[in-house]
């Protein structure tokens, strides 16, 4: 009981502390990643309420997993290949030159033996996934020419933690207790990386098609979660990092229907994993460390920026990349990682160097974060003026011209017209067989429920210039309509009206565009019967053209006055009908399946009769 209630008591001050640092820091520019370290050094090394950063910190490193796991989502395995240049050229580039140069200074100062300056170096050659990340989100910069490049960079010094904890072992002053050959433990890192492969072709496509066609929401949040974990639990289980495994989880279902789902699930997790990850950073800032090294700290935290943003920045030009580009990166990038903190634990304990120097470093790392906000804004001041730069599109769907919700005949059709028109359509669905039957007919949709502001961002409605709603049945369109006029106000929106009430509703709700579901059909129908009864087909259509017009007009006046109103414009002669015989059971009104006009029918009838 007393430890449930210490954990019951360090979650209620860590989620205290974020609710009130986060939009305090927000609100003065500085961003929510100071605002969670202010927190977490406050909460620990000041006030002392939390004395275990460390073990929060490891559990908090999920938030980083969950976070590669939402980018692999954005990344087709195509697009990889397309980045593979910057990944391998630039990442190792940049991991070489700048380990051998900090290496170099770390030697020439004593700071350390060459064993001891080769780990330091190199590992401070690693920068913050999920700072720099969180910054490009904040920004919504990640898909952007230097976001883009950042990521690239970040992927490969992800990579390249793999062998520096295996030189580790080989630096080590005292031989490691279990040590296996390089070629097993390479052997095993391929298997584990195939075994994923194969998962995520055969596997899991069916596995979330099937939870989908159940319905049951929480299960599809419970696979998600399962994926995540065990993917980075395998890869660790190989030597590799779980980011990696999570990264690797999410490209191979980059392509899959139910991606956009997938990352509305996870957003949660991963935004309060990552809050509780910056504030574990504070909370294991050992203050000590700082007071009796802090000459070292203030000279060893600008030089390590400076050179790391002095080499990327470099290397930024070389690669082709604008001034302006450069810039962004180089700053964006010049901390320590978190990587950092595993590979210098592991080096002090294995005798490359003192704990006391692991401590140091650590230090070092994390002020080095802290000030990479600082160093971002900073980029902003050295900018010289340029074209506007776009988005590039990473992922199929999400930015494009219309963002469609809902699959059903109408939207099949809407859909086509807009796919002929050279535009470019994401649509999401919330039918597992509907997604299925249009994958046979090479339609790409994704699994997703419209009602939902997580899923419709995932999709990319920020960036759609129409939201077209096509969904069937009218308590789910207005709730869409309702959630889009509100979270996006700015947003255009079509609608597939359910019938004729409805298009009233969706009038007064001040939607851009509505279409009865049946309306037009309705008109091409009669126009072909009267064609087929021997009139001309010029005179059908221009009687097709004025029963459009006056149902326009009869709208207007209806929408003014009552669903009554414009009956004088109906092209019928209402009676009330007689039956032969004495009905059996007390009669209903009729109505078609868009029950356009039976309504005002009715009670022009009612009201001729009386």
């Amino acid at each position: 009981m007393p430890n449930t209630h210490a954990l019951f008591s360090e979650t209620l001050l860590l989620l205290g502390g974020a609710v009130l640092a986060a939009p305090i820091f927000k609100r003065l520019g500085l961003g929510t990643i100071l605002g969670y370290l202010a927190a977490g050094v406050v909460i620990g090394p000041i006030l002392h309420r939390i004395n275990d950063g460390e073990e929060i910190l490891g559990v908090a490193e999920l938030g980083v997993v969950f976070l590669l796991f939402v980018i692999g989502l954005e990344l087709k395995p195509s697009r990889l290949w397309q980045m593979r240049r910057q990944i391998f050229g630039m990442g190792i580039a940049q991991v070489v030159l700048t380990g051998a140069a900090l290496f170099g200074i770390v030697w020439f100062t004593g700071l350390s033996d060459w064993a001891g300056s080769l780990i330091i170096g190199f590992g401070l050659a690693l920068s913050s996934t999920a700072f720099a990340l969180q910054i490009l989100n904040e920004k919504g910069d990640t898909n952007t020419r230097y976001g883009q490049a950042s990521f690239s960079l970040l992927l490969f010094q992800d990579l390249a933690i793999v062998p520096l904890l295996a030189l580790i072992p080989l630096l080590a002053k005292q031989p490691p207790e279990d040590p296996t050959s390089a070629v097993y433990d390479f052997t095993f890192a391929v298997a584990a990386i195939a075994g994923m492969l194969v998962a995520g072709r055969y596997l899991l496509n069916p596995l979330f098609h099937a939870i989908a066609r159940t319905g049951a929401h929480e299960a599809m949040i419970a696979a998600a979660l399962f994926v995540v974990l065990g993917s980075a639990s395998l890869l660790q289980l190989a030597g590799l990092s779980m980011a990696m495994g999570a990264f690797l989880a999410g490209v191979l279902l980059a392509e899959s229907s139910y991606r956009h789902e997938l990352a509305a699930d996870i957003e949660p997790f991963r935004g309060i994993l990552l809050a509780l990850f910056f504030m574990a950073v504070g909370l294991s800032l050992d203050l000590e460390v700082v007071t009796k090294n802090y000459l070292i700290i203030l000279a060893a935290v600008p030089a390590l920026m400076i050179v790391k943003s002095v080499i990327i920045f470099a290397l930024c030009r070389i690669a082709g990349a604008s001034r302006n580009d450069g810039i962004r990166v180089a700053l964006l990038l010049p901390q320590g990682g978190e990587f950092g903190f595993v590979l210098f634990t592991a080096a002090a304990a294995a005798g490359v160097f003192s704990t006391g120097m692991a401590s140091l470093l650590i230090v070092i790392v994390t002020v080095s974060m802290a000030l990479t906000p600082a160093a971002a804004g900073l980029a902003n001041f050295l900018l010289k003026e340029e074209a506007a730069e776009e988005l590039e599109e990473d992922f199929e769907g999400a930015g494009s011209d219309v963002l469609m919700v809902g699959f059903s005949r109408f939207g099949q059709i809407a859909a086509q017209i807009l796919l002929a028109g050279g535009r470019d359509v994401t649509i999401i669905d919330y039918s597992a067989d509907r997604i299925r039957q249009a994958a046979n007919f090479g339609f790409r949709i994704y699994f997703g429920d419209g009602t939902r502001k997580d899923v419709l961002t995932a999709a990319g409605i920020e960036r759609a210039k129409i939201v077209a709603v096509c969904t069937h049945r009218r308590e789910t369109t207005d709730k869409i309509v309702d959630l889009v006029q509100a979270e996006y106000p700015n947003a255009r929106v079509f609608v597939r009206s359910y019938d004729r009430v409805h298009t009233l509703s969706l009038r007064a709700r001040g939607v851009d565009h509505e279409t009865r579901e049946t309306f037009e059909s309705g008109l091409v129908f009669g126009r072909r019967t009267l064609e087929g009864l021997g009139i001309l087909e010029d005179e059908a259509r221009s009687i097709s053209d004025d029963i459009r017009r006056r149902d326009e007009e009869r709208l207007v006046l209806q929408a003014a006055e009552g669903l009554a109103a414009g009956r004088h414009m109906l092209l019928s002669k209402p009676v009330r009908p007689e039956p032969l015989l004495k009905p059996k059971h007390v009669g209903h009104l009729l109505e078609d399946e868009d029950g356009d006009d039976t309504t005002a029918i009715g009670e022009a009838t009612r009201q001729a009769a009386s």
